[in-house]
């Protein structure tokens, strides 16, 4: 093995410097997975001259600061190459060579298998192809529209990649934003997981089809630094966004791997790795600074978080959820950190109120959901408390998206309309029937789902402070109100609307079917049966505490009315929040078993068995 290079500290590298530095990437990604005995060296290998040159000359970026708001972002698209981000990390001073052979891939480390923002020069989780350039359209939107600071956004992509639809969503709303800010870089190495990528070395087609999509397309040999570096400086000074197509090698600069098939994510054997780091001329020790943002580089001005006032509602009076969501998010929209997006619903969400009330941070995605939930995740990268909204059914097709949001440990909210059979004509394709599930699983999600216009409006304030993945359903119909304005609210609250020390059965629903138990317990009382009503707002977390005081005084007899597919709403929170109680419970669950049609709301929630007749036929059933 070739002795080490002395280490040497480096402002603006020359480009033979860059060459060495990229040597050293592939040598440390060499040595990183072999060490782990996992990893992608040969997809590291790659794009390691791009990277150099980037880092050492056109990123401008202090590693030591990496919360200066003045910062380029770098974002790993092709996050499975992450033995070459981390030897960058290396490279800049941030991480030591210990911690980068001995601490990648292992457990309890940071350097995790794909980057996370478990490390502070991390923006977004990657890892799912496809997310990184969508990610990075919402952070360049914050910095041409709202943080109005001239950092750019340079996001590393793979081309496997770019066969997902996703990408393509980011550069048709990158050139309808015209964010010039944002470049891409595609690493054209030809090679997939299993073999050939889809267009290999077709630059040509790339090309037409990044132009097609209004994106200014480069085409760069991958491994020629002077090239690079132009095609890099030119993308600074763009009118448009940028795509830099780079034509490499997979496992470039080793005799053995370069542009062979089968060494996708595959560490080398030590023996193997000796021959590699021996070819590139054995390890170096470089430390790379690029450039920096100065003290007189512009910084966005801080926010105003005035107090809110929200808006208030009638007892009785006839408010859909949805109509208070929008409402309620105008009000927030005092606070200069709340922006709004939705995708082309927004007269049905009613996130429209907020953008006739300041559209300067309302931002339409059209019909792009997968776009709607990164462009959440890449605000909030930047600080600001994004509000996406779109038609709940259709959060489905943004799935992977709102996933990898939970690990990249964003703060995005959610609002999904026209929940369940409740929508009514529509059918079921417009039907969500499986969101609450779907958003339950998330990890550390907040869900919840209101039954009148006051609790929904006062949700809404509350989500602007939560963590994580929050999602509030909304109804399409309008319904009474219950509460009134000063009413709390609180993830993890619930509402008794029935009580008295006679209950013999609990009656629970949330949305829609409260006001179908509330009706169910007038019929009932009339009969002479005492129903305790619960309002089950929050569904994660769950009211553990209320819901076993309501099990104890009813004898464990429960109904669970819910407009959703059986599996993973209401009824499965509840009876998870009571499970270990030890109580002996007698369940009747309500929710829509088959598939459903058209009709009115009324003969749909009939239909489905959730109406309340159905409540009170459980209800009797209970205590026969």
């Amino acid at each position: 093995m070739a002795t080490p290079v002395s280490e040497s500290a480096v402002g603006t590298a020359d480009l033979e410097t860059v060459r060495e530095f990229a040597q050293q990437l592939r040598v440390d990604s060499v040595r990183s997975s072999t060490s782990a005995g996992s990893g992608h060296p040969t997809s590291s290998m790659s794009a390691a001259d791009v990277l150099a040159a980037l880092v050492a000359r056109h990123l401008r970026y202090d590693w030591d600061n990496p919360e200066d708001p003045a910062n380029d972002h770098l974002i790993f698209s092709k996050g499975h190459a992450s033995p070459l981000i981390y030897s960058i990390f290396k490279a800049v001073g941030v991480v030591s060579d210990a911690e980068l052979i001995n601490g990648y891939r292992r457990f309890g480390e940071r350097l995790q298998g794909h980057p996370t923002p478990i490390l502070p020069w991390v923006d977004v989780a990657t890892g799912s192809l496809g997310q990184g350039l969508p990610d990075g359209v919402g952070v360049a939107l914050a910095g041409k529209y709202l943080d109005k600071v001239p950092y750019r956004v340079w996001v590393i992509c793979g081309d496997s990649e770019m066969a997902e639809g996703s990408i393509w969503e980011a550069l048709d709303k990158a050139s309808y934003y015209n964010l010039s800010n944002l470049i891409a870089i595609v690493d054209v190495n030809r090679l997939g997981q299993r073999g050939p990528t889809e267009l290999g070395w077709d630059l040509d087609t790339y090309a037409r089809r990044v132009e097609s999509f209004g994106a200014r397309a480069v085409v760069v040999d991958g491994h020629d630094i002077a090239a690079i570096d132009e095609a890099l400086a030119g993308a600074e000074d763009a009118t448009r966004p940028t795509v830099i197509l780079a034509r490499t090698h997979k496992g470039a600069g080793f005799s053995e791997t370069a542009d062979k098939e089968g060494w996708h994510g595959k560490p080398f054997p030590p023996d193997m790795a000796e021959r590699a780091i021996a070819e590139l001329g054995g390890e170096r020790n470089l430390r790379i600074r690029g450039p920096v943002p100065g003290p007189d580089f512009p910084r966005p001005e801080p926010f105003s978080r005035p107090a809110i006032t929200l808006p208030s509602y009638e007892l009785g009076a006839k408010v859909a959820t949805r109509r208070a969501y929008g409402q309620a998010l105008a009000a927030l929209g005092a606070r200069t950190d709340v922006v709004a997006l939705d995708a082309e619903v927004s007269n049905s969400t009613y996130s429209e109120d907020f953008g006739k009330a300041y559209p300067d941070r309302f931002f339409e995605i059209f019909i792009a959901e997968q776009q709607l939930v990164a462009a959440a995740v890449g605000l909030s990268v930047r600080g600001y408390v994004p509000f996406a909204s779109t038609f709940a059914a259709f959060f489905s097709r943004a799935y992977d998206f709102i996933r990898m949001a939970a690990i990249s440990q964003a703060d995005i909210r959610l609002s999904g309309s026209h929940a369940g059979v409740e929508i009514g004509a529509d059918g079921p394709s417009q039907m969500a029937l499986e969101d609450l599930a779907m958003m339950r699983a998330v990890g550390g999600s907040t869900v919840l789902y209101p039954s009148d216009a006051t609790s929904a409006a006062k949700l809404v304030e509350i989500m602007a402070d939560l963590s994580g993945v929050s999602y509030l359903r909304t109804t399409r119909g309008a319904y009474p109100v219950l509460y009134g304005p000063d009413e709390p609210f609180a993830p993890g609250g619930s509402k008794v609307l029935r009580r008295s020390d006679g209950d013999t059965v609990t009656l629970i629903g949330a949305g829609v079917t409260l006001h179908q138990a509330l009706a169910a317990a007038d019929t009932l009382a009339a009969e002479g049966i005492a129903a305790r009503v619960v309002d089950l707002y929050s569904v994660k977390p769950v009211d553990a505490a209320t819901l076993l005081d309501a099990a104890r005084a009813t004898g464990g007899r429960i109904v669970v009315a819910e407009d959703h597919y059986p599996e993973g709403g209401l009824a499965s929170a509840v009876l998870g929040a009571l499970d270990d109680s030890g109580l002996p419970l007698s369940v009747r669950h309500l929710a829509v078993r088959s598939l459903p049609g058209s009709g009115t709301p009324e003969e749909l929630l009939d239909a489905a068995g959730i109406s309340a007749k159905h409540i009170v036929e459980a209800a009797r059933d209970l205590l026969r």
